[in-house]
């Protein structure tokens, strides 16, 4: 009798270091959720933030083009070129 007093014991023993580990998990992994979401948005953060950079960088770079200067003056005639042409289209867009 005292045998099987003994498994019952530690089978409930076994039984809360269970309950305890997976409540300990559970935590944890509310945790890492809770950090994935924060980077997650972090991420998004800095992904539009660089989209916004690179769009200001190509501004730039048109303004630097159209702004010309003695060495590049064939790419500047070419970016006018391909406004005028853009500007056209929109035009006959318009008349439509």
């Amino acid at each position: 009798m005292s045998n099987i007093l003994e498994t019952i014991h530690s089978l409930e023993d076994k039984l809360n270091k269970l309950l305890s580990n997976y409540e300990f998990l559970k935590n944890e992994n509310n945790i890492l959720l809770q950090n994935n979401t924060k980077l997650q948005q972090q991420l998004l953060e800095k992904s539009q933030f660089i989209e916004n950079q690179q769009k200001e960088f190509d501004l730039l770079k048109v303004a630097k083009t159209i702004e010309g200067s003695s060495t590049n003056t064939k790419d500047t005639k070419l970016k006018i070129n391909a406004l005028i042409r853009e500007i056209d289209k929109c035009i006959i867009q318009l008349q439509e």
